[in-house]
């Protein structure tokens, strides 16, 4: 028989500066939320520009949501386990998500927007912190904010549109 060890150590290395692959799949999704409020900004109030609107929220979301779980995952690699910041911010995040979407559903574009700038904002405050502390990869602190700036203009954008 072989012993099997009940833990193991980890030795992570890892760049201050952002990876390519980061910059690719960290800039890359931005794209549509640009894309989608110029388009309702250029188009208000026609068949495109709606579809733009909805689909630029229905975006936000899932990014929303996909970002909530890198949240979880990356607390199974905090050195002691998951924080309760990690835990509370994963929630967090997922919770705005999943109503921004529900509300996306129920034609309520306004309420989306606003739920979705809080969870974008979150993230633009709350990752460069979670870099410093060990939470959270330390490019992280240089990516968030550049990268989510460019969802919380574009959404804001969408928002005055609406209002």
């Amino acid at each position: 028989m072989h012993d099997r060890p009940d833990g193991r150590t980890l030795r992570v290395t890892e760049p201050r500066a952002v990876p390519w692959l980061s910059v690719v799949f960290g800039y890359g999704p931005m794209l549509p939320f640009v894309v989608g409020a110029v388009t309702a900004w250029v188009r208000p109030g026609d068949p495109l520009g709606e579809a733009a609107l909805l689909l630029t929220i229905l975006w936000g979301c899932a990014i929303l949501l996909f970002l909530s779980g890198v949240r979880r995952g990356l607390s199974f690699r905090t050195e002691g386990g998951p924080t309760l910041t990690q835990m509370a911010t994963m929630i967090g995040l997922f919770s705005l998500g999943f109503v921004a979407l529900a509300l996306a559903t129920l034609d309520a574009a306004v309420a989306a927007l606003v739920l979705l700038l809080v969870g974008f904002g979150a993230i633009a405050v709350l990752d460069p912190i979670a870099a410093r502390r060990g939470e959270a990869p330390l490019f992280f602190a240089r990516l968030r904010p550049v990268q989510i700036p460019i969802a919380l203009l574009s959404l804001a954008a969408l928002l005055a549109l609406r209002l």
